[in-house]
């Protein structure tokens, strides 16, 4: 049985990056207070208050995204995905990569390329269609 090579000294460092990327997001997400709207967590941070919705009167296609993970990192998934459910399936995403991302980078581990799959444009489509429900759901909880 041939055995399978560690993971290049380049991959580590991407997963290293990565994995500072995703405890980044997950740490602001913790820090936040999720907004009782269902979406403007974002001003905590310093940024204004969104145009698309102050232009059109309705959320924009990522309204609700940053209230969604903040609920997450609090452990409230329901919450999460009743404000923006494509936010609550991306929280999970950054944190299931911040794990996976640690162990390549620590570990030397292939696992990592599992997210390989999220590159093809099958996966692709269905993630912009979710995104799309997602939003259209916003729409209608407006």
């Amino acid at each position: 049985m041939a055995t399978i090579p560690p993971a290049r000294p380049a991959e580590r460092a991407l997963a290293a990056l990565i994995c500072l990327g995703c405890f980044s997001m997950l740490l602001v997400a913790a820090w936040l207070s999720p907004s009782r709207e269902g979406h403007g967590t974002h001003t905590q941070l310093g940024l204004s208050s969104c145009d698309w919705e102050a232009a059109t009167g309705r959320p924009c296609p990522t309204c609700g995204m940053t209230t969604s993970f903040a609920h997450a990192a609090e452990g409230e998934f329901a919450q999460a995905a009743a404000v923006q459910p494509f936010g609550a399936l991306l929280s999970l995403g950054v944190a299931a990569a911040f794990w996976v991302s640690l162990h390549v980078a620590l570990t030397g581990s292939r696992a990592g390329r599992m997210f390989l799959v999220l590159t093809r444009p099958r996966t692709l489509i269905l993630l912009l269609a979710l995104g799309f429900a997602a939003w259209m759901y916003k729409m209608a909880v407006w």
